[in-house]
C-alpha cells in the first residue's frame, strides 16, 4: 500500500477517471481493499469465502505473479482483481510513456493470467499526477481508487482526513506487507468487528464504481 499522497477524491474532469477514497452513497456499506500481493496467508480464501467477502485486491505483478494460482482461488471465492501496476513504482512525475506502459501492461497480464480487464488502478503509495489519470484512461481504467482509513500496526484504524471514525461509503486498506504479527486473516477479521460495530457491512466496490 506504501504512504503518502492520499487525497480526498473528486470525480474525473475531461473524460479522465476520477479519484476517489470514498463512495457517496446512502447504504451502509463500506469497501474492503488490498495491495501488492506479497501476503499469501493461506487462510484468508477461506474467510473471503466463509464471510462472503466482496474484497478488492490491487495486484502488482512482480509480487503477485509468482503465485497467480493463490488469487485466482481468492478469485473463485469472490475476490475482484484490479490493477497496481506491472512493478510498483511511485507513479508521479514518471513520463507518461512509462506511466502507461506500467499500467496497460498490467491490464494485459490480468487480462491474459484471469481472462478479466480490471476497471479499477490503485497507484502505488497512492501516488499519482495528471499523466496517470491520462494514462490509466487509455489503458481502460474508469477510476482509480485510494483510501479513507487503514489499519496501523496495533489493528486501530487510522484516517487520512476527516472525522476518524467509519462512515458509510469509506475505502479501506489493509495492508497486505506485513510478515510480522497477526495474519491478513487476523487482521482482516478485527477490521469486520469494527465495521460490524458500526453497523455497516461489507459491499462490492465495483457495483458503486
Amino acid at each position: 500500500m506504501g504512504t503518502g499522497g492520499v487525497g480526498t477524491g473528486g470525480a474525473g474532469t475531461g473524460g479522465l477517471p476520477p479519484v476517489l477514497d470514498h463512495v457517496p452513497t446512502r447504504d451502509r456499506v463500506v469497501f474492503l481493499t488490498y495491495d501488492d500481493g506479497a501476503e499469501r496467508d493461506p487462510g484468508f480464501p477461506a474467510l473471503v469465502r466463509d464471510r462472503r467477502l466482496p474484497v478488492t485486491l490491487f495486484l502488482t505483478d512482480t509480487v503477485a505473479g509468482p503465485a497467480y494460482g493463490h488469487f485466482a482461488q481468492l478469485r473463485s471465492v469472490g475476490a475482484s482483481l484490479q490493477n497496481h501496476t506491472l512493478d510498483h513504482p511511485a507513479l508521479r512525475g514518471l513520463p507518461y510513456v512509462g506511466q502507461r506502459a506500467e499500467i496497460c501492461g498490467q491490464q494485459r497480464k490480468l487480462k491474459s493470467r484471469f481472462g478479466v480487464r480490471p476497471r479499477l488502478l490503485r497507484p502505488p503509495y497512492g501516488r499519482y499526477d495528471t499523466a496517470t489519470l491520462r494514462a490509466a484512461a487509455d489503458c481502460g481504467v474508469t477510476a482509480v481508487v485510494l483510501w479513507r482509513a487503514a489499519p496501523d500496526p496495533t489493528g486501530t484504524l487510522t484516517f487520512t482526513h476527516g472525522e476518524p471514525r467509519l462512515r458509510p461509503g469509506d475505502i479501506i486498506a489493509i495492508d497486505p506487507d506485513r510478515p510480522k504479527g497477526p495474519s491478513l486473516t487476523a487482521r482482516t477479521e478485527r477490521v469486520l468487528r469494527e465495521i460490524e460495530q458500526r453497523g455497516l457491512r461489507v459491499g462490492r466496490l465495483e457495483d458503486y464504481l
